[in-house]
């Protein structure tokens, strides 16, 4: 079956929002063995929209539209798809029925905009939305399937686990297409690519490299006619690279630096505190807004200028016999964070950063009881992109730390 996405929203072309519906669509297309081939976004205009459509039609068998639901003049999916199958809307009575309910409790009468996300065709059922007003649809025709989703992630995510998942799991008798990401730090993509060479050769499973802030990714696809014999191809691909890359790898799929080191600290019982200057609050920002932080961490303390730092607690001695940024007055922060916060450990950032130059370095500094440590960092690229680079060194080089100390 091959698959297109049409994600629909001027708001999209202009960069207003990302996209994120058309990545989790395409990973559960992925899981479920279905060929996606292409990814189509198209602005809030009919004229196009049906244009985009027509062409989908022609080199696909599934169409899957997001955006475009709502009650709005410029939601236009619903009239596109109808003149795409030369079909006439018409308002569905349960359809409407079921939209007075949900304005029940609501003051005022419904606007009558929302009329038209009752509005259906003939060749197309709808599909409940539990989370918000615009049914998404299912429409087969001509030995063609179009799904019409609505935007909003949490909206469309569930319409698709409950709507459409499950009658494409029925139609699905083909192969099984799995992935694994498994996530690095500290090592260049192409120093990456050198060493994982052979493996970069295989037809099944494929193996793929790309670059993330938060380091270099590699992505193992397996194809296979069970589930299980897909998961062991990408199992025994997966033993090879730890063997190469053990060092650097700091975690998988949905896995995120933060969330590694929260769990650590939770494992073992630590609390956190922070003090940074270069990476501007985004160090402790970070940390704070991980799942149970407040199981772990303490607070952080954000000195963007020399005196900040004196007015904390880091001596004058020592900003005057090393400069205001460097691995020493960062392990001089990582203590007094830990100190006047009471945390078991105490990290600190620093760093020189000159984005004319998009280049810098990043200095962490780490302390508790049983080890004071340092680390440097070279950084490359934008002022944002260098903060953010530091921050993913700061927690990478504290996961080293905890694993190392039992």
């Amino acid at each position: 079956m091959k698959t297109e996405i049409v994600p629909v929203g001027t708001e999209i072309l202009l960069g207003n929002i990302v996209d994120t519906d058309s990545s989790f669509l395409a990973n559960q297309l992925s899981m479920l063995g279905i060929d996606l081939y292409f990814i189509s976004t198209v602005g809030d205009n009919r004229e196009r929209l049906v244009d985009t459509l027509t062409r989908a039609w022609e080199r696909a068998d599934l169409i899957i539209v997001t955006g475009g639901l709502g009650p709005t003049q410029d939601d236009i999916t619903r009239e596109a798809i109808g003149q795409l199958v030369g079909e006439e809307l018409r308002v569905d009575e349960d359809l409407w029925q079921e939209l007075q309910g949900l304005f029940r409790h609501h003051p005022g009468k419904i606007p009558q905009s929302n009329m038209r996300q009752t509005a259906i065709i003939p060749s197309a059922q709808a599909i409940p939305n539990r989370m918000g007003t615009a049914p998404g649809w299912w429409v087969e025709k001509d030995n063609h399937i179009i799904v019409a989703l609505p935007g909003p992630p949490d909206e469309m995510k569930l319409m698709w686990q409950e709507g459409v998942q499950p009658k494409l799991e029925q139609r699905v008798t083909g192969e099984v297409i799995l992935s694994r990401t498994i996530k690095t730090f500290r090592l260049a993509e192409a120093r990456v690519e050198e060493l994982v060479t052979p493996l970069l050769k295989l037809s099944n499973p494929t193996l793929a490299t790309y670059i993330h802030p938060d380091g270099v990714y590699l992505r193992i696809t397996a194809k296979a006619r069970e589930r299980e014999e897909a998961q062991r191809l990408i199992s025994r691909s997966e033993e090879r690279i730890r063997k190469i890359l053990s060092p650097h790898i700091w975690g998988v799929d949905d896995d995120t630096l933060d969330s590694v080191v929260g769990e650590l600290l939770k494992a073992k019982n630590l609390s956190l505190a922070t003090m940074e200057s270069c990476s501007e609050g985004l160090l402790c920002s970070t940390i704070a807004g991980g799942r149970d932080s407040r199981r772990y961490f303490k607070g952080g303390l954000l000195a963007c200028c020399d005196e900040a730092k004196i007015a904390c607690g880091v001596g004058v001695s020592m900003i005057e016999a090393y400069g205001g940024e460097s691995t020493e007055v960062s392990k001089a922060m990582a203590e007094t964070a830990r100190t006047k916060l009471q945390a078991d450990i105490g990290i600190g950032l620093g760093g020189n950063m000159n984005p004319d130059a998009n280049s810098g370095d990043a200095f962490t500094g780490l302390s508790s009881d049983r080890f004071e440590q340092s680390f440097t960092h070279v950084l490359r690229g934008n002022h944002a992109r260098m903060k953010q680079r530091s921050v993913c060194a700061a927690l990478f080089d504290l996961r080293k730390i905890l694993l190392e100390e039992v």
